[in-house]
């Protein structure tokens, strides 16, 4: 089944550079081969259930890892 996914990682960091969890996170997805969309409040990411669920796991312990104090993730299934 097709699943979009978004994410966000807490604290957040008024201006200058993205906090390392929000980094390391994207660098996770991006490794996958998963397509994402990276902004400034949260990370976008569609794909198949077998792929996109085992990232999303990654995605926690990388950003719970890198100084995350919350993360905010919302699953949705987007095929009939």
């Amino acid at each position: 089944m097709r699943l979009v996914a978004e994410f966000t990682t807490e604290p957040f960091v008024g201006e200058g550079p993205a906090p390392a969890h929000a980094i390391e996170t994207l660098h996770v997805v991006q490794e996958s081969g998963v397509i994402c969309e990276f902004g400034p409040l949260g990370t976008s990411l569609t794909g198949e259930d077998d792929t996109l669920l085992p990232v999303l796991g990654q995605v926690l312990s990388a950003a719970f890892a890198h100084g995350a104090t919350r993360v905010s993730l919302q699953v949705e299934r987007i095929d009939d």
